[in-house]
């Protein structure tokens, strides 16, 4: 299978030009999965890992399904987050050139009437929920002519809140649709509304081989939370270390630490809901581009990222959950590369983030340089868990040499 090409599948032959020009001369796992039955008109469930060439599997036999002269918009794809959406035009835009077909994004953070009328005039409208229903409501745009319906990230849609909106957006999609949807998990919910948004849909999973698994490196630093920041500034002093994305809760809790860092002499920039989409996609262009190394970040802004290089993940506030935390370390480790997943973890915190260990087999890399006896106890000196050096020199340092390499597929 491995020698299988697009042509192979069924995809055209100004298709297989544009992905040859672009460097793709065989489709990865999920796209040899996919491909053949979205030409072949069925309704699909896909189980794939962000990273995984999931945008063209669905992105490569949809351009092919529609005609030049289809009304429009003929396709739908929604999207979680505006980062998510824009990086979805900018893969599959040349593809749909070379079919003669246009595609537009709809997101939040920018003017809407000029959305509304690239999006009228798209074949392909790639959506977040909000604001495609801001245009739903005014009258700016039609879902009557939809003949494919992609959900991407569908799991992270429902853990954002948007089932309601996405209810009502499909309800407006003519029944007589294709329906794809994509998600990192088909069971519980997601695989509840696969089931209600298909119709006998054909299942697959790609599960990545272990050839292709990453080593991440997993340590969690316990400690007081007046030496947070004076951890974190060790943490990013590493020489070894490359561009990294810091966590944080709140949307003014990144605005915060960004200043804080810069008074340490840290340069970094902040990502999150409240900034506009020109500053946000600055911020992640600098990030990209290597200018700044540092990227403060929230769980709903950081959705979608996929920056070649980072290193580092680390969870300066602690996760919600355990979906949470694989989310976020799932940052790193990309393209067969290593990296470390680095978690503070406060006295009171100690019992759920013991938990999210021990559900991913991380006990001991918790347990290692937690403080004995009552974890609630407040350490002496410096506020260093250990009670004798501060964090630079103590439980960072010590949890690296000893750390277990974990196997974790991207």
């Amino acid at each position: 299978m491995s020698s299988q090409s697009f042509a192979d599948l069924g995809v055209s032959e100004p298709v297989v030009r544009e992905l040859a020009r672009r460097g793709f001369s065989e489709p990865f796992a999920v796209q040899r999965l996919v491909v053949a039955d979205v030409l072949a008109g069925r309704d699909v469930l896909a189980q794939s890992p962000t990273g995984s060439g999931k945008t063209l599997a669905f992105g490569v036999p949809m351009v092919d399904r529609i005609a030049a002269n289809s009304r429009r918009p003929a396709a739908l794809i929604l999207a979680p987050t505006r980062e998510l959406a824009g990086q979805i035009v900018d893969e599959i835009h040349g593809v749909a050139t070379a079919r003669a077909l246009s595609i537009a994004v709809v997101h939040g953070g920018v003017g809407l009437q000029k959305q509304a009328k690239l999006a009228a005039r798209a074949h392909i409208v790639v959506a977040t929920p909000g604001r495609l229903e801001d245009l739903l409501q005014r009258r700016d745009l039609t879902l009557e002519h939809v003949q494919m319906l992609v959900l991407d990230e569908a799991d992270r849609m429902l853990d954002m809140g948007f089932k309601p909106a996405v209810d009502r957006i499909v309800a407006k999609v003519p029944k007589g649709r294709q329906t794809l949807f994509f998600s990192a998990t088909l069971e519980g919910e997601a695989g509840r509304l696969a089931k209600a948004y298909t119709r006998d849909a054909k299942r697959h999973v790609h599960t990545p081989k272990p050839e292709h698994k990453v080593a991440v490196t997993h340590r969690f630093v316990h400690l007081q939370h007046d030496a947070k920041v004076g951890a974190l500034v060790s943490e990013l002093g590493d020489s070894e270390r490359g561009r990294t994305l810091v966590f944080v809760r709140t949307k003014r809790g990144a605005d915060r630490l960004v200043k804080r860092l810069s008074a340490s002499s840290v340069s970094a920039v902040a990502m999150h809901g409240n900034k506009s989409q020109s500053q946000r996609q600055a911020a992640l262009s600098r990030f990209e581009s290597g200018d700044v190394d540092t990227l403060v970040a929230t769980d709903v802004a950081a959705r979608g990222i996929d920056v070649n290089g980072i290193t580092h993940v680390i969870n300066f506030d602690a996760p919600g959950d355990r979906d949470a935390y694989v989310h976020r370390v799932g940052r790193t480790a990309r393209a067969g590369k290593s990296g470390a997943g680095v978690s503070f973890v406060l006295p009171d915190q100690t019992h759920d983030m013991r938990k999210i260990a021990a559900g991913l087999g991380l006990t001991d890399e918790f347990n290692r340089g937690a403080p004995q006896g009552n974890s609630g106890q407040r350490p002496s000196n410096n506020g260093s868990p250990n009670g004798s050096h501060a964090p630079r020199n103590g439980s960072r340092n010590a949890s690296r040499g000893r750390s277990r390499r974990v196997r974790q597929g991207r």
